[in-house]
């Protein structure tokens, strides 16, 4: 809500804080002259890549495309299946229709917002090619359990790591966690450019190459084209700021942290509010998203608004029933965790410039709402 008091995320308070850092990087582009796949962007790469731990990192023109770019990169296409989550944002869904092959959606486990690797392996058929795990919200997705079950069935296994720069499991950075991770640079990431941007890490060079490639219009040679390629590149704009935006992460992401253990702690066992798992020794989750269930979700949000604190329902309309997939199987299917994460979860305040003074106040609404509502 622009007009909230607390608004739910204000990206002109976050950017703000680089107006030197971006006036330097826009000078550095136009001086030398170069828009697209120049050194900015390059050095973007490398410095992402190391950042997740990853031996290659290719930029691509936003992360749908860095999704269905490394599907096409395993040459996964009509009549192959791929696993994907019933809940999360429909670019995990579309990326997988746009190569050709079938959306196969598996439910999250019970309590949790990632997908049941249990009801993974069950999903499994003779034409599954992939697996794509999501770490929704910032949390990492169970991705040893994944990882074993790909393995096993010999299966790739694709992070959307859209919502999880800088989210670790086990110590080991989102990102390098599968065989390719697609992560997405849009302005309201935890990493987020001034405008639309993506990249893929992998730590397979050949799978890097045709990733370059196939991003470049099939090209590796200027007028040479070797395969059926595409026009998507991180220009060097983009990755400049990228790279600013780049060496405050680490903090923001702590920032992030400080919200959500505060949230955490002030809104513990209140009446009918269901909250997000806690980071542990094993999980440290990005916190791109602080998201809390309740069975008046709507309701919820509206007290909070009249307070002025701006909420947002991610995702209030599950996949399935999108108008983009009517008149297909996957409209029949019965998902009732998609559905009642659509009609349960909410959006609280979170990002790296939030005050303790407004984090307090979103806890003393919360508490007040939760409070004056019937769960009965």
């Amino acid at each position: 809500m622009a007009d909230a008091a607390i608004p739910f995320l204000d990206l002109q308070r976050i950017n703000d804080r680089h107006r030197t850092a971006y006036a330097a990087a826009l000078s550095r582009v136009l001086d030398s002259g170069r828009l697209l796949l120049g050194e900015e962007t390059a050095a973007f790469e490398r410095e992402f890549a190391a950042w997740c731990g990853a031996s290659h990192c290719v930029g691509v023109g936003n992360g749908f495309d860095a999704l269905h770019l490394a599907l096409r990169a395993w040459n996964i296409g009509a009549n192959d299946e791929v696993i994907v989550p019933s809940h999360t944002f429909i670019a995990t869904w579309l990326a997988v229709s746009e190569v050709g092959a079938r959306p196969v959606p598996v439910e999250p486990a019970p309590g949790c917002c990632n997908i049941d690797p249990a009801r993974v392996e069950a999903a499994i058929t003779p034409r599954t090619r992939a697996i794509i795990a999501v770490h929704l919200y910032g949390r990492p997705a169970p991705m040893r359990e994944l990882s074993e079950i790909a393995r096993r069935r010999g299966l790739k296994l694709l992070e959307d790591a859209a919502q999880a720069h800088g989210a670790r499991l086990g110590g080991q950075p989102c990102g390098s966690l599968g065989d390719a991770a697609a992560f997405s640079f849009y302005p309201g990431k935890n990493l987020g450019a001034l405008g639309d941007g993506g990249a893929v890490t992998t730590n397979d060079p050949a799978l890097a190459d045709r990733l370059r490639r196939l991003a470049n219009y099939g090209s590796s040679v200027k007028y040479h084209h070797e395969l059926a390629g595409v026009n998507s590149r991180l220009d060097e704009l983009q990755a400049a700021f990228l790279r600013e935006r780049l060496r405050a992460l680490h903090a923001d992401n702590a920032n992030r942290r400080r919200v959500a253990h505060a949230y955490l702690a002030g809104l513990a066992a209140l009446p009918g509010l269901a909250l997000p798992a806690a980071d542990d020794a094993d999980t440290l989750s990005a916190w791109h998203l602080f998201v809390v269930r309740h069975r008046q979700r709507d309701v919820l949000a509206k007290l909070l608004a009249g307070r002025g604190i701006g909420t947002l329902v991610h995702y209030p309309l599950p996949i399935h029933r999108q108008g983009a997939y009517a008149g297909t199987a996957l409209a029949q299917q019965t998902l009732p965790l998609a559905e009642a994460w659509a009609n349960e979860a909410l959006s609280l305040p979170i990002g790296p410039t939030i005050s303790d003074d407004e984090v307090a106040c979103v806890i003393e609404a919360t508490r007040e709402a939760c409070a004056s509502l019937d769960i009965t």
